[in-house]
């Protein structure tokens, strides 16, 4: 048991993050870089996609106050994160510092939990943006096959024209006495349209890192002040008919239904767990270390920034949209698009509809980018295969890792519905900041004497409270995620006892001292 428990050595780790050469990550990310990967991936499905979903079903307008909550727990994660990324700068995020802290199994048990949070991430993304482009094009009477826009099993009928998601549409349908049964249908097979996207910001990635960040930035500047076109839309809208944001906002906390996590005070908890999905950018921005030029100074702005940045953005718009739109209508695939429409500034939502996508897309990218990154360095430590650290001799990115998880990640966003998917992030987001949380207070313990180019305050109190608020948003979560979890954890524990264990640098080091550990 003791040998699960090692940890990799601190030095072996900063060792490997001086690497240079063409089998090493290339040194190309500045701090304005850093700060736009985390803005892209935090702008995006959360504010795009969930938040109309987690209002109209868990908090009502109070979905401001789950934005708050999930801030805080971010906040007291940044922290820790940001801490870590400037001590141990190399590629694996809370992998790597779970491994340098807790312990081998631990560090496997969370590089494979980092899968939850990064491909399915970018899974939910692709099928919430394609949702969005299908919504722009059949603006312009431009139909694609129902059928190929939707995963298995999700039923669509035609109204007004246009396709719709019967989940979606139903109480539309309800209110104004139309019969879904009346209307043409259609099930999903096959969303071509996600897979599609993801095979494309696939391609981006493998690349190069430079031209993918490069990218990532044109795309956040226009997201960022698409975002800014809706709040002075939605602000001047409401300034101009106070009315309406009083009887939308009236009850601002409505009364729980009876059951935990609809509406009242669990319901605030349980929105803030659905839309935590919105907040996992920052940390991506750690998965970059190794590509960073000055990691010890520029992880930390990178980290805190984009999250500072993107939490007032998130604050701003939930609480605008609802505003505008009562909270009942908003379970729709493009919630930010009905608000701007009901302010009745037509070119607003072709701007809205614009930057989703353009948005969605920088958020797939960060994401994929995040996941190739960590088996890059599960791979090195021999947890994983070697060709999935394989770096490209000509783009020095990890390329077959890449196109290995973008195989995969369009698989699951084209057949596996966006709900189950969003949950499944969420509590594998959650369970990844508790580990670097507590990570954070054991190295502290363990080694108090190393130079940490960024300290976080008040330790323990800061680790310990974002394992307590992780741990709140983790428990409102439906038991069927919880069971999802479980399953997945011990299939990758299988993989670590059939696979991982036998290859392990770190084991290996421990069994032969005097022989170099080999990685496969």
């Amino acid at each position: 048991m003791a040998n699960l428990l090692a940890t990799k050595p601190l030095e072996m780790i900063m060792e490997e993050s001086s690497e240079s050469g063409e089998h090493s990550l290339k040194r190309a990310l500045g701090v304005t870089n850093l700060i736009t990967l985390g803005i892209g991936a935090i702008i995006g499905a959360g504010i795009f996609v969930l938040t109309g979903a987690a209002a109209a079903q868990y908090a009502g307008p109070a979905i401001v106050l789950s934005f708050v909550l999930a801030g805080i727990a971010c906040a007291f994660a940044g922290l820790c994160y940001s801490e870590f990324a400037s001590l141990i700068p190399i590629a694996g995020s809370a992998y790597t510092y779970g491994y340098a802290t807790l312990g081998e199994v631990f560090a496997w048990i969370i590089g494979w939990d980092l899968i939850l949070e990064y491909a399915f991430g970018a899974a939910t993304v692709a099928s919430g943006w394609s949702g969005y482009v299908n919504s722009f094009l059949q603006d312009y009477g431009i139909h694609l096959p129902p059928s190929l826009t939707a995963t298995p099993g999700t039923d669509m009928v035609m109204y007004n024209g246009r396709w719709e998601r019967v989940a979606t549409i139903l109480p539309t349908l309800q209110a104004r006495g139309v019969d879904p049964g009346s209307l043409a249908h259609a099930h999903g097979s096959f969303n071509l349209v996600a897979f599609l996207a993801i095979v494309a910001v696939t391609i981006i990635l493998v690349v190069g890192i430079q031209e993918s960040a490069n990218f990532n930035s044109a795309i956040v500047i226009v997201k960022v002040a698409i975002v800014l076109t809706f709040i002075a839309i939605a602000g001047v809208f409401l300034m101009k008919n106070p009315e309406i944001a009083t009887r939308n906002w009236h009850p601002f906390i409505p009364p729980n239904t009876g059951e935990f996590g609809h509406y009242g005070w669990s319901g605030i908890a349980r929105g803030a767990a659905v839309i935590f999905f919105a907040y996992i950018g920052f940390d991506a921005v750690s998965t970059a270390a190794q590509e960073a030029k000055n990691p010890q100074r520029d992880m930390p702005i990178g980290i805190l920034g984009s999250l500072v940045i993107c939490t007032i953005l998130y604050i701003l718009v939930s609480g605008l949209l609802t505003g505008v739109v009562s909270y009942t209508t908003l379970n729709v695939p493009d919630p930010v698009a009905v608000g701007i429409d009901h302010t009745g500034v037509r070119w607003g939502s072709f701007l809205v509809k614009v930057g989703a996508i353009a948005g969605l897309g920088s958020v797939m990218l960060v994401m994929l980018l995040g996941q190739s990154r960590v088996f890059f360095s599960m791979s090195r430590d021999g947890l994983l295969p070697h060709w999935a650290g394989a770096v490209h001799a000509r783009f020095r990115t990890p390329w077959i890792s890449s196109i290995t998880v973008g195989i995969f990640v369009a698989i699951f966003a084209s057949l596996i519905p966006i709900a189950i998917l969003g949950e499944l992030v969420s509590i594998g987001t959650l369970l990844a900041f508790v580990i670097v949380c507590a990570g954070v207070w054991i190295l502290r313990v363990r080694r108090p004497e190393l130079a940490r180019p960024f300290k976080t305050p008040w330790v323990p109190f800061v680790p310990i409270m974002g394992i307590l608020v992780a741990g709140l948003m983790m428990a409102s979560l439906p038991r069927d995620t919880w069971l999802r979890l479980i399953i997945w954890l011990v299939i990758g524990m299988a993989i670590y006892f059939g696979y991982g264990r036998h290859h392990s640098r770190v084991q290996q080091a421990i069994a032969n001292p005097k022989v170099p550990a080999m990685t496969d």
